[in-house]
């Protein structure tokens, strides 16, 4: 993590997506600018905000402007996570106009998908920072962008959540289903599925210290689950009420398990979940529906 507290990129896990990304754009070569602009002409230019936006994706810019050039300058003008107001130059950059422009849509694609995340994870963070609650992402991502979407998150002051399904565990309503299923398949048909008995079941068959999250829909799965002493309980789709109920749950039982909202929630309504005393919110549209800033690339 850098001082500000977010994910610092590894550059060994960006590089191939950096040249799967230019190779997509590039194929065989940039023929209308091979037909038109001299290689060795140089100039500068600059990357500017169309809007008003929090950045991010500006070191990935600047690798993806090394791969096709490395004697390319390439100076952030802000950093990572900042507030920036329409107009803005995000960058600046000095060299060969050719390979500027064979770099410049897949820069601008990168720092455009980005900063969306990054923009919307801080107004999501800032409506729950007066109540001590954490916004989380989920996995609900783009194939294969998934460590720059959640690196986008954390720019933007959110926390990730599991990185796939091999890093903490998470029974769901599937889960608990297959399990049902298989109760009946192995004749026992008629005894009642316990959720205690899947925590603890989970945490038997996984190396210790692995954290465990169930989810459950309502007050009565909640109390039910909380006994087999999980880490995290996620509220699936309960109303605010109802999550304020768990809270007063978990109070009286005097367990520690977090307790994280999710389903249904959004800009409007995150007020009202935040106000219950749960630990965290976890919300797919900071990835799954993000709308891309507006940004240019001009020639000087």
């Amino acid at each position: 993590m850098d001082r500000r507290g977010f994910v610092q990129l590894d550059r060994d896990r960006v590089l191939p997506i950096i040249k799967a990304a230019l190779k997509e754009d590039i194929g065989k070569g940039d023929i209308t600018t091979s037909a038109l602009v001299d290689k060795f002409l140089s100039s500068r230019a600059t990357i500017i905000a169309n809007e008003d936006c929090v950045v991010c994706g500006l070191k990935i810019a600047e690798w993806t402007m090394a791969q096709v050039d490395y004697s390319v300058r390439f100076k952030p003008n802000c950093n990572e996570g900042d507030f920036v107001g329409k107009g803005k130059e995000l960058a600046f950059l000095e060299g060969h106009v050719s390979s500027i422009l064979r770099a410049e849509r897949t820069m601008l694609n990168f720092i455009e998908f980005l900063s969306g995340i990054t923009t919307k994870t801080k107004m999501f963070v800032d409506k729950a920072k007066p109540y001590g609650v954490k916004i989380m992402d989920t996995r609900k991502t783009y194939p294969l962008l998934r460590y720059l979407e959640k690196y986008a998150v954390s720019a933007g002051g959110g926390s990730n959540h599991r990185m796939g399904l091999y890093d903490q565990v998470l029974i769901k309503d599937n889960h608990i289903k297959a399990y049902s299923v298989q109760r009946t398949a192995y004749s026992e048909k008629n005894k009642k599925i316990s959720l205690k008995d899947l925590v603890e079941t989970a945490r038997k068959k996984n190396v210790r210290g692995t954290v465990i999250e169930i989810e459950v829909t309502n007050p009565a799965e909640f109390a039910d689950a909380l006994q087999g002493k999980p880490d995290i309980i996620m509220l699936d789709n309960m109303t605010p009420k109802e999550a304020q109920a768990c809270v007063e749950i978990r109070r009286m039982s005097k367990t520690k398990a977090m307790l994280e909202a999710s389903g249904g929630i959004n800009i409007d309504n995150i007020d009202q979940y935040a106000g219950t005393g749960i630990d965290m919110i976890s919300i797919g549209a900071l990835t799954h529906s993000v709308k891309s800033i507006d940004v240019s690339l001009e020639i000087v």
